[in-house]
């Protein structure tokens, strides 16, 4: 546990450093907003890869071999900033970055699992996992803004590496770890986790809670440097996951809606409404409250995701099918990011946050259809048998 949280603690610090470090030297959220989603479009494809390969071999190897990789991807990429490298070849270093930056929030959500029975023991584990999350997000962010003002604009983003690196060896090398061996059970062929229904479903669930918090993470940020203050961008990042955590304490004890299914669309069309909202503040002030409601549905959402994954992923392929979720999530994240910075550079961050608000309400719509997927998935012997 001690070594998992050491892994995913700079799990928001690193994105949204290099983002403020490579605007800080190009001068461009455009260029900056692209460089990150490159980062989270590396990210969404490693997950799934080391997620399967984790499912089949268990964590420690893995996750030695693809954090030695990462430390060379990051040097890359710093030192590509410093010198001002054109932004094509930093997109590139930030997805290959994405792509080897160890899963061990996949390992570790997959290995309660393994340690505590089906029930409430394992329910509460998943809520953990989500808050301590968004503690991350509450501390990376504003680590980031913070350390932005050093010396050398990139120690944020170095710090956090180093921190990753360390917490993802403890962790594969831990007892516990170690004894995870290779799984018999295998998913599917092409599509492993994603290929039952209720997965696809939740996948877009995630694509939507990410696609909004892609554009906000822009338009925050850019939103503080318009009224002067750029070293809060982070700090207002951090302001709605304080409400995220504070809420997801209380939630967790009586979820609503309490129907999983009608849980994943209403709690996604809620947290865009409330999106919304933040396009209305003319003030940092303001949009800091403003960001406290909306913030009250990020761990609702998480925990969710967790709950459904043991619902709808089948057997064998638990580390995959968290890798799935959180791949729906970087990729809504890369193209909120993405839109964000060029909405903010001609329209302003209010449009952002509309456009942040209208995603959000599209695909719960579509999930609010697909409900009735999520439920077990049919194992691939009994569909062959005829009825």
């Amino acid at each position: 546990m001690i070594a998992s949280l050491l892994a995913r603690l700079p799990i928001a610090m690193i994105g949204i450093s290099a983002l403020l470090f490579v605007q800080h030297e190009t001068g461009s959220f455009a260029a900056a907003g692209l460089v990150s989603a490159g980062a989270l479009v590396g990210v969404a494809a490693g997950s799934v890869i080391q997620g399967r390969i984790i499912d089949r071999f268990g964590p420690t190897r893995p996750l030695l071999v693809v954090t030695a990789m990462f430390v060379v991807a990051m040097t890359a990429l710093a030192v590509a900033i410093e010198a001002h490298a054109p932004t094509p070849l930093l997109v590139t270093l930030a997805v290959g970055i994405g792509v080897t930056e160890p899963m061990t929030g996949s390992a570790s959500r997959a290995l309660w699992a393994r340690l505590v029975p089906a029930g409430p023991a394992r329910e509460a584990a998943f809520a953990y996992e989500a808050i301590s999350m968004e503690t991350f997000f509450i501390l990376g962010p504003g680590l980031a803004g913070v350390l932005i003002a050093a010396p050398w604009p990139g120690t944020g983003m170095v710090l956090g590496a180093a921190c990753m690196v360390t917490g993802a060896v403890l962790f594969a090398l831990s007892p516990a770890v170690r004894e995870w061996g290779p799984s018999q059970e295998r998913g599917g062929r092409l599509l492993g986790a994603l290929a039952s229904p209720g997965m696809r479903t939740l996948a877009l669930a995630a694509l939507g809670f990410g696609m909004v918090i892609g554009f906000v993470e822009v338009a925050v940020p850019a939103a503080a440097d318009a009224a002067g203050h750029v070293a809060l961008g982070g700090v207002l990042l951090s302001v709605w996951s304080v409400s995220s955590v504070g809420f997801g304490v209380a939630y967790s004890l009586r979820p609503w809606p309490r129907r999983l299914p009608v849980r994943l669309p209403v709690l996604l069309a809620l947290f865009g409404v409330l999106v919304a909202v933040l396009a209305l503040p003319e003030t940092l002030w303001v949009l800091a409250i403003a960001m406290l409601g909306a913030g009250a549905l990020i761990t609702p959402q998480s925990t969710a995701h967790s709950t459904t994954i043991e619902i709808v992923a089948p057997k064998g392929t638990a580390a995959e099918a968290f890798g799935w979720v959180l791949t729906a999530i970087t990729l809504g994240l890369a193209f909120g990011q993405s839109v964000s910075g060029y909405l903010v550079e001609h329209s302003g961050p209010p449009a952002a946050f509309l456009a942040a608000a209208g995603c959000a309400l599209v695909l719960a719509t579509v999930v609010w259809f697909l409900r009735h997927t999520i439920r077990p998935p049919v194992p691939a012997w009994a569909a062959a048998v005829p009825a």
